[in-house]
């Protein structure tokens, strides 16, 4: 059964309607699917898994990559981040997220969002002490091969006891190589790409407050109405 529009357009539509409607998003959700033809979000969610971006993403990478999702705010780059964490054993690894944005509230009705459970097969830190070096501490010991979201980029230096980013961002990626895990960094847009009349973000629109090399990536992953395009670094 086709979609009118792309998954994440469907969620963005959800959302709205539940703030501006007064109810609990996973109803809208509901709505949204049941005008699709799908008896529930979770039936609608379910269909689409074989076509997720997700499955897209994890099909590109290779051991000891560094890519970047990035996205203005409210075209999905949170919800694919959780869902490529979830969907990690797809290629054999563990999932974890790290994340200075959300709490577990709130990644809880992002999954609900996806139709994925409470149990959801990622582990999830929301702890204030997420860097580069947290990161690297927590999965020091890890033997498994693993599939890091870190949400986001722009918040790890926020913390003025902190390395500034450039330094982080450079021990996260060798520690990445070192071990053969993938690290999914999730990265605002800067809001001039709005005005600028162009379908997709590029490189040169990610938002940088503090200076980057942003070399240290691998590949970048951009989404933006529902679509979502793939850039080799230079």
């Amino acid at each position: 059964m086709q979609i009118s529009a792309p998954i994440y357009v469907l969620k963005r539509k959800a959302k709205k309607m539940a703030r501006h409607e007064g109810k609990a998003l996973h109803q809208t959700l509901d709505q949204v699917a049941v005008s699709e033809g799908f008896k529930s979000w979770s039936h609608l969610a379910a269909a689409c898994a074989t076509a997720s971006p997700a499955t897209e993403v994890l099909r590109q990478v290779k051991s000891g990559d560094m890519i970047l999702i990035g996205a203005r705010p409210g075209q999905g780059k949170t919800l694919l981040g959780l869902e490529v964490a979830s969907r990690a054993a797809e290629i054999r690894r563990r999932g974890y997220v790290f994340t200075l944005e959300y709490s577990e509230r709130d990644v809880t009705e992002q999954l609900s969002a996806m139709g994925v459970g409470k149990g959801a097969s990622f582990l999830l830190d929301t702890s204030d002490q997420v860097s580069a070096d947290y990161i690297i501490d927590r999965l020091g010991d890890v033997q498994h091969s693993a599939v890091i979201v870190v949400d986001y980029l722009q918040l790890l230096d926020q913390r003025r006891s902190n390395p500034v980013l450039i330094d982080q961002m450079v021990a996260l990626r060798q520690f990445v190589r070192d071990r053969g895990h993938v690290c999914a960094m999730i990265s605002q847009i800067d809001r001039a790409f709005d005005l600028s009349g162009r379908a997709m973000p590029g490189v040169a629109d990610i938002r940088q407050p503090n200076p980057l090399d942003l070399s240290v990536f691998d590949r970048f992953c951009f989404l933006n109405n529902g679509e979502l395009r793939f850039d080799q670094a230079a």
